[in-house]
C-alpha cells in the first residue's frame, strides 16, 4: 500500500502563520484538524510549522509522510453514528529543537507568523532557575519560546506589528497568563533588554483557553480497515471523538484573524472562561465522578456499559439535569445542549473507558467536581439532592475496599486509604460517615456543619450495604 506523500497530495501555497509546540495526538487531532477544516472552507489561509520540544530526535514517521496524516472521527453526534476521515495537509514542516536549534530560531524570522499554539502537558508551563543562559537550549518550553521571541524581536527591530498571539492548550487555569509570566521571568533572569520586555507586554497577546476533545490516538485495532478505506498507509493517523470545544478568552479582534467559528466548528471567543470551565468541571467531569463508584458497585466496568444500563443511565441523567444544571449560572438551554453532548460522548462505542481508570484519586476529584454542586443544590433548594447524595455514599462505600465480597479498585495515596480503613473500623455507619465527613483534608472543610448531611449520607450508605 502506498505511503502518504506530497507527490500524491501537492502542498497548497499557504503562508506559515502558526507555530505549534508539540506534535502529540491531541494537537494533531484538535488544532491541526480545525485549521485544515478552516482552510478548506476558505475562512482561514495559513499553514502550521511544528516544533518538537521534548523528543531528542526527529519524528521520522511524520517526515516520511511529508507531514500528512488523517484524523479519524468516530462516535455519536446528534444521535447518529459518525465515521469520517480528514486528510490534514496544512503542516508545512517540522523542526526538532535539539537537532536543529539554529533552524528553530530562524522560524522567528518569518514575517507571516502570527499565532503560537502549544500543548506541552500541564507541567510544561514552568520557569526553571537552572536555565542559566539564553545561549543554551532551555530545559522548559517557556525558556525555549523566550529565546525564539528575542530572536524575532531583534530581527524586526522591535516592530510593533510583529507581535504574536499565544493560544496555549495546556490544561491549567489561566494558561495564557501563566505562559506570559514565565517568559517575563526568563527576560528578567537573563537580563534581557527592557524594551523587549515591554514589547512582550504590549505587542503580544496571551489568551487563556479551554480545550475539550477525547483523542485516543493511533487506531491500532482498526488501522488496517481504515487504511483500506482511505487507500494509503498512514502511520500517523489519529482517532478522535466527534465532539470538540475550544474557548478563547480575551482575544479582542483575534476572532477576525482566526475565525475558526465561521467554519461551523465549536470554537467560542469569550470575555470570561470561568462559566465554561465550571460547566465542563461540573457536568462532564462531575458526571463521570458521580457515576463511577455507584456504577462499579452495581457490577459495571466501563463508561459505555454504565450509561446504557437502565438504572445507572437514569441515575446519571437525573443527577445532571435535575441536580447539577439547576446550580449553574448559565442559560439552561446551553447547559442542556452541553449535557446532551456529554452523554453521547459517554456512550461512544469506539472508546473503551474503564471505570477503574476514572476512579484514580476519586476523593480529590469528588471535592472539586461534585461536592460544589451538592452543596449549591442544598443552598438553592433547602434539601439534599437525592442522586448526588447517593453518589457520595457510593464513594465512601467504594473506599471501604470491599463490597459484597468484591474488592473495589481503590487507587489513592496510602495515607488516605489507611485513614479510610480506620474510619470504616468504627462501630456504626453513622460513626463512620461522621468521621469521614469531618476530615477537612478531604473536602476542604468540615462537612458536619451542614444540617442533615451526615444523616442523609448515612442513610444512603446503609441502603447500599443492605441492598
Amino acid at each position: 500500500m502506498q505511503l502518504l506523500s506530497r507527490s500524491t497530495f501537492p502542498p497548497s501555497q499557504r503562508p506559515v502563520r502558526i507555530l505549534q509546540f508539540g506534535n502529540g495526538n491531541f494537537l494533531r487531532g484538535f488544532t491541526d484538524w480545525m485549521v485544515e477544516k478552516s482552510n478548506q472552507a476558505n475562512v482561514f489561509d495559513g499553514a502550521i510549522h511544528i516544533v518538537q520540544v521534548h523528543s531528542k530526535s526527529a519524528n521520522n514517521p511524520m517526515k516520511d509522510q511529508d507531514c500528512l496524516f488523517h484524523v479519524i472521527e468516530q462516535g455519536l453526534k446528534k444521535g447518529k453514528l459518525v465515521q469520517e476521515s480528514t486528510l490534514v495537509t496544512c503542516i508545512a514542516g517540522i523542526t526538532n529543537i535539539f537537532e536543529e536549534y539554529n533552524e528553530y530560531l530562524k522560524l522567528g524570522e518569518n514575517p507571516d507568523l502570527r499565532f503560537v499554539v502549544s500543548n506541552t502537558t500541564e507541567a510544561g508551563i514552568v520557569f526553571d532557575p537552572t536555565d542559566s543562559s539564553i545561549d543554551r537550549i532551555s530545559k522548559t518550553f517557556p525558556g525555549k519560546l523566550t529565546a525564539l521571541l528575542y530572536h524575532r524581536f531583534k530581527t524586526f527591530n522591535g516592530d510593533d506589528s510583529k507581535g504574536l498571539v499565544f493560544l496555549p492548550c495546556e490544561l491549567i487555569e489561566g494558561n495564557g497568563e501563566a505562559l506570559k509570566e514565565c517568559i517575563q521571568k526568563y527576560i528578567s533572569f537573563w537580563k534581557l533588554p527592557m524594551d523587549f520586555s515591554e514589547w512582550i507586554d504590549w505587542k503580544n497577546i496571551f489568551c487563556n483557553t479551554l480545550v475539550d476533545r477525547i483523542v485516543p490516538g493511533f487506531p491500532k485495532g482498526s488501522i488496517e480497515e481504515l487504511q483500506e478505506k482511505i487507500g494509503y498507509k498512514d502511520d500517523m493517523a489519529v482517532m478522535v471523538e466527534p465532539y470538540h470545544f475550544w474557548a478563547i478568552e480575551g482575544a479582542g479582534t483575534i476572532q477576525e484573524e482566526f475565525p475558526l467559528d465561521k467554519t461551523g466548528l465549536n470554537v467560542k471567543f469569550v470575555d470570561n472562561l470561568a462559566p465554561f470551565r465550571t460547566q465542563k468541571v461540573r457536568i462532564l467531569n462531575g458526571g463521570h465522578t458521580a457515576m463511577v463508584p455507584y456504577a462499579y458497585l452495581k457490577g459495571l466496568r466501563t463508561v459505555r456499559e454504565a450509561v446504557e444500563n437502565p438504572e445507572i443511565g437514569t441515575f446519571l441523567n437525573e443527577a445532571i439535569y435535575d441536580e447539577i444544571i439547576p446550580t449553574l449560572d448559565m442559560p439552561r438551554e446551553e447547559l442542556e445542549q452541553f449535557a446532551h453532548a456529554v452523554l453521547e460522548r459517554f456512550a461512544n462505542p469506539f472508546i473503551v473507558h474503564e471505570l477503574k481508570s476514572i476512579a484514580l484519586n476519586s476523593i480529590s476529584k469528588f471535592k472539586v467536581r461534585v461536592l460544589p454542586s451538592l452543596l449549591a443544590y442544598h443552598e438553592l433548594k433547602k434539601e439534599w439532592p437525592e442522586k448526588l447524595i447517593l453518589s457520595f455514599a457510593a464513594l465512601l462505600v467504594f473506599y471501604k475496599g470491599s463490597y459484597k465480597g468484591m474488592e473495589t479498585p481503590i487507587n489513592d495515596s496510602p495515607e488516605l486509604m489507611s485513614e479510610f480503613k480506620a474510619g470504616w473500623g468504627l462501630g456504626s455507619t453513622e460513626a463512620t460517615v461522621t468521621k469521614l465527613l469531618s476530615e477537612r483534608a478531604y473536602w476542604g472543610e468540615d462537612l458536619r456543619r451542614y444540617d442533615g448531611l451526615v444523616e442523609s449520607v448515612s442513610e444512603a450508605v446503609d441502603q447500599l450495604l443492605q441492598g
